[in-house]
């Protein structure tokens, strides 16, 4: 028993994308700390094919060819590539994959998303939609059309990519963000949170009467907190399905598409104050990157409310991922008469919340109060933030070739999944707009001042 708690340290994907993210940061620490080495990842520069623009968006665009033709830009594909590639190969061999296999299909892999982060980065399509949603649309061309190739299948590790993206993202999450929106952001971000999953819940098993309490928990986290890292998070501590956790998945990047275009107009056509508005996106659009293009839309001030709203509730993903694993493991996946104890709790909890953990805890109050921390905080996230990004592309383009329309239909169960979400996403609107209001209006508080 000892040496199988030893061996799930190192052959349990939770734990190897713990020990993955770490490696990232670490070395990302000592690169912009030492000044000894690049360690930054490739990243596509906005580019186009000849629209017209102003003269500051011309001087923010670097030609296609240009950037293809660049040295340094292949160097930093191949660092990327390398590092990647060799972490997560590592990582499939101790799960028992077959490198033979999975270094083929990762190269595949890392190819597609190389295509989806030269497609987002387009001047047009790229003020409009993410990459998110891009890696999405290749991978479901595909595996809606010619469908996913077996060989590929071995690297199509959603979880695993999503899992150690995660972990890094973890340092970027900084406990001085609540300092800064003080009680607003607490008021909106925590308050409100909570309430929605608990609503979403009592919706999703007493008024729609899904039985799949896995999937209704995943789907309320998703909608409540931040999209795809909470469904994530929360589908790892209640043993969600791949299955309903693609479907959900799948659901709240179209309602952030959505969300993303249309909120900013409506706050506009409303005459809502740019913070008010900021906050209210900052509250209900799921995805971080989201959230910052639609509060960027309403202003700078909106946006730095919408982010510092989003970057608070992001402080909750691992604190939910704890509660739900508790519940679960007590209440909703206990047999009657078993008795469970802290051992099948920490069984049950997903690891890679504690990798986030620790992150956000090293960034927060290791490296920021040190002489020029803020600096060197923001330095390593500037490098961390590209590879946080590739884990998620690389997670995103697998999620597109895990999903078949055909397979979602079916597993819609007579469209309750949606109705749930819907109904839930109304409800956080509502209410998150009640918060905002009570908080940012003036009628009953002063208003803040963001830098």
């Amino acid at each position: 028993m000892k040496q199988s708690k030893v061996a799930n340290l190192y052959k349990s994907e939770d734990w190897l994308s713990v020990w993955i993210g770490f490696i990232v940061i670490a070395v990302a620490c000592i690169a912009v700390a030492t000044g000894a080495f690049d360690f930054s990842a490739m990243n596509f520069k906005t580019w186009t094919l000849g629209e017209s623009l102003t003269e500051a968006q011309s001087a923010k665009i670097v030609p296609l060819g240009q950037q293809l033709a660049s040295g340094a830009f292949w160097i930093k594909t191949l660092v990327t590539f390398g590092v990647l590639g060799l972490l997560f190969t590592i990582g499939a061999k101790l799960t028992g994959e077959k490198v033979r296999k999975f270094l083929p299909a990762f190269v595949g892999v890392f190819l597609l998303s190389i295509v989806v982060r030269m497609i987002s980065a387009e001047f047009t399509l790229n003020r409009y939609l993410e990459w998110a949603f891009w890696a999405l649309i290749v991978g479901m061309l595909i595996s809606n059309t010619i469908g996913t190739p077996k060989w590929l299948k071995p690297a199509v590790r959603t979880e695993f990519y999503i899992k150690t993206g995660l972990v890094i993202m973890g340092f970027s999450v900084l406990f001085s963000n609540i300092a800064k929106f003080g009680l607003y952001g607490l008021g909106i971000a925590w308050l409100v949170t909570p309430v929605v999953i608990l609503f979403m819940w009592w919706f999703g098993t007493k008024v729609l009467k899904i039985d799949n309490k896995p999937l209704v928990i995943t789907m309320a986290s998703a909608t409540s907190v931040c999209g795809t890292s909470a469904a994530i998070a929360t589908g790892a501590a209640s043993k969600c399905k791949k299955d309903d956790l693609t479907m959900t998945i799948s659901i709240s990047i179209i309602f952030t598409v959505l969300m993303m275009v249309f909120e900013p107009i409506i706050i506009k056509a409303c005459g809502m104050s740019p913070i008010m508005g900021g906050a209210l996106i900052g509250g209900t659009v799921d995805s971080t990157g989201a959230v910052a293009v639609a509060g960027s839309v309403l202003g700078g001030e909106a946006e730095k409310a919408a982010v510092l709203v989003k970057m608070i509730q992001n402080i909750l993903i691992g604190f939910i991922a704890f509660f739900v694993a508790v519940f679960f493991a007590t209440s909703v996946g206990r047999k009657e008469g078993e008795k469970v104890g802290a051992g099948e709790i920490w069984n049950r909890f997903p690891k890679f919340i504690l990798g986030f953990f620790v992150a956000s805890l090293i960034a927060s109050f290791v490296i920021l109060p040190l002489d020029g921390g803020k600096e060197l905080v923001s330095g390593i996230n500037k490098v961390l933030g590209q590879y946080k990004n590739w884990c998620f592309v690389l997670a995103f383009t697998c999620i597109g070739l895990d999903t078949n329309f055909k397979d979602i239909i079916h597993q819609m169960k007579g469209g309750k999944p949606l109705i749930l979400y819907v109904v839930g996403q109304v409800f956080n609107i509502l209410l998150t707009f009640l918060a905002v209001w009570l908080l940012l209006s003036g009628a009953l508080f002063e208003v803040p001042v963001l830098d």
